[in-house]
């Protein structure tokens, strides 16, 4: 049995989630604490992904950084580059699709907590830097936990728009849920079974062990 597709799965999975997370987190924060003219239409072009059918947004990627794209055409002519059909497109199509998950999280995460605490905090001196990180960022983590949790979880799941981006290449770009789909194209059930159940035993374990957690942590605050 060749593990290539849970390998590059669990690589590009781990990568996609720490940018969506550091992104999501940062973008989330300046968003939800402030109020602006486009606010709205800002957060409802980052929810979009959550909407569309994910082939529709695989054709966007793909007319962005394919050949002929704004950035494609670019990386194709300065640095000789291509995206469409490499892991970074696989990597790409993943954070696209759960970045939503991660900035919906963060967002009611940072909206949760009362603001004035971090006010009492400015009064005091303390720098914006500090409040986020001994104040923001405690108080949101939870929520944030959450977010980085099913965020990982979609992405490790990510199929139309990696396909559409990064195709099937063995070895390559193939990822479990592009291997499960072409193992039944050739027939080949006993490995789509295979890949089947190792994704399912990925997402449930993530989804149990963060019910778990936000259990755990809620007794915690019950009995304080």
């Amino acid at each position: 049995m060749n593990y290539s597709p849970l390998i590059l799965s669990l690589k590009t999975a781990t990568i996609a989630t720490f940018i969506v997370f550091v992104t999501g987190v940062v973008l989330a924060r300046l968003i939800s604490r402030n109020s602006f003219r486009g606010k709205s239409i800002i957060e409802a072009i980052i929810l979009l992904p959550l909407v569309l059918p994910p082939t529709v947004v695989g054709f966007g990627l793909l007319y962005i950084f394919g050949k002929n794209g704004f950035i494609g055409r670019l990386l194709l002519d300065w640095f000789d580059f291509q995206i469409v059909f490499t892991w970074y497109a696989v990597v790409i199509a993943a954070v696209v699709v759960s970045f939503p998950l991660m900035y919906q999280s963060a967002s009611a995460a940072f909206r949760q907590y009362d603001p004035n605490i971090e006010n009492a905090a400015y009064t005091m001196g303390a720098s914006k830097w500090r409040v986020f990180w001994t104040i923001s960022f405690p108080l949101a983590w939870p929520g944030l936990l959450a977010g980085l949790v099913l965020s990982f979880a979609r992405a490790l799941g990510e199929f139309g728009a990696t396909l559409m981006l990064a195709g099937y290449i063995p070895n390559v770009t193939d990822t479990i849920p592009l291997a499960i789909y072409f193992a039944v194209e050739s027939g080949n059930l006993e490995a789509a079974k295979f890949w089947v159940i190792i994704i399912v035993a990925l997402g449930f374990s993530a989804i149990l062990w963060l019910n778990w957690w936000s259990k755990r942590n809620m007794m915690r605050h019950v009995q304080k």
